[in-house]
């Protein structure tokens, strides 16, 4: 029986040093931060971690190198998905072998795959393995979308118990809460899709967010499954409060805001991988400005240094 996830399930970045090298000591610094600061499991090399852009190599160094850095109760995930079902498999396979606690897998980009053939490419992939996956739907990036039915099939299958929905369907995501409450049901945290509030006022176990990169307490506080009245009332007072910065992190492409805004206040990030560029200007300075009404600048002790150039990853 696999351990139910709850809470706030942060899709961290993947920081790199000033020559787009690995940052490894920067995954030991964020690791650290959101371990002080609740959240319960992140997700590395998710989209939020430009998985796309990084070679088979990086990624085998990124887990083998970060799996030493379990400690405590947050758990840690692995973005596996490659570009086809085998080298899916074969990066789940890695994973296991290194001592991860999960990985999340969505349909391989690109391809734009039926629904029933994405459908038999997750049930190869849990029958490869003995490890606890999560399904990640998310349509806008893949183009393929597995509807509920689907979805209710897939997780009879005991490997897989989590689901992260980055559609707007609520009813969708109601559907699952209904017919197996033993899977952990996550939403991504963008406003504009709206999917948040529903999700956990239906029963939803936490968020799948990459707002907790830079606000990890508030997304743990936003990500409380509603118990009671109490974890209702938080949520709402969370919610409304750090609006702005959920819809700051969703201006652009992910994750082009949050590391952005991440590196002007001191946090390990360094560069986006090319082709994708970082925010700078009028752009960056908002999100600055931002956090420091909200007052997460000085909760956190994150000092504004705004780089000199964000297209060549200088600092100033």
């Amino acid at each position: 029986m696999h351990e139910k996830i709850e809470g706030s399930f942060v899709a961290l970045v993947t920081p790199f040093n000033h020559d787009g090298s690995l940052d490894i000591e920067g995954f030991r610094t964020l690791l650290d931060f959101h371990r002080t600061n609740g959240t319960a499991a992140v997700l590395i090399m998710g989209s939020t971690g430009e998985v796309s852009m990084l070679s088979p190599d990086e990624r085998r160094r990124v887990i083998a190198e970060t799996v030493k850095m379990k400690s405590g109760a947050m758990r840690l995930f692995y973005g596996c998905t490659g570009n086809n079902t085998d080298t899916t498999i074969e990066m789940v396979k890695i994973a296991q072998a290194e001592g991860a606690d999960g990985a999340i897998i969505a349909a391989p980009s690109y391809i734009c795959a039926a629904e029933a053939d994405i459908e038999a490419y997750f049930r190869e992939i849990a029958d490869a393995v003995e490890l606890p996956l999560g399904i990640y739907n998310n349509p806008p990036r893949v183009k393929t979308d597995l509807g509920h039915e689907a979805l209710l099939r897939l997780f009879e299958h005991p490997n897989y118990v989590i689901h992260k929905e980055s559609t707007a369907r609520v009813g969708q995501v109601a559907q699952v809460l209904a017919a197996r409450p033993d899977v952990s049901v996550m939403c991504c945290d963008s406003p504009n899709l709206g999917l948040v509030v529903p999700t956990m006022a239906l029963g939803g176990h936490g968020t799948a967010n990459m707002s907790g990169n830079i606000a990890p307490a508030e997304m743990a506080a936003l990500s409380q499954p509603w118990k009671g009245w109490n974890e209702a009332d938080t949520f709402r007072q969370t919610y409304l409060g750090t609006l702005p910065l959920l819809h700051f992190t969703y201006s652009a492409i992910n994750p082009v805001p949050v590391k952005s805004l991440m590196r002007a206040v001191g946090l390990p990030a360094g560069p986006l991988r090319k082709p994708l560029r970082g925010l700078d200007g009028p752009a960056l300075q908002k999100g600055v400005d931002m956090l420091r009404q909200l007052g997460i600048l000085d909760r956190y002790g994150l000092s504004p240094a705004l780089p000199a150039d964000p297209d060549s990853g200088a600092q100033p």
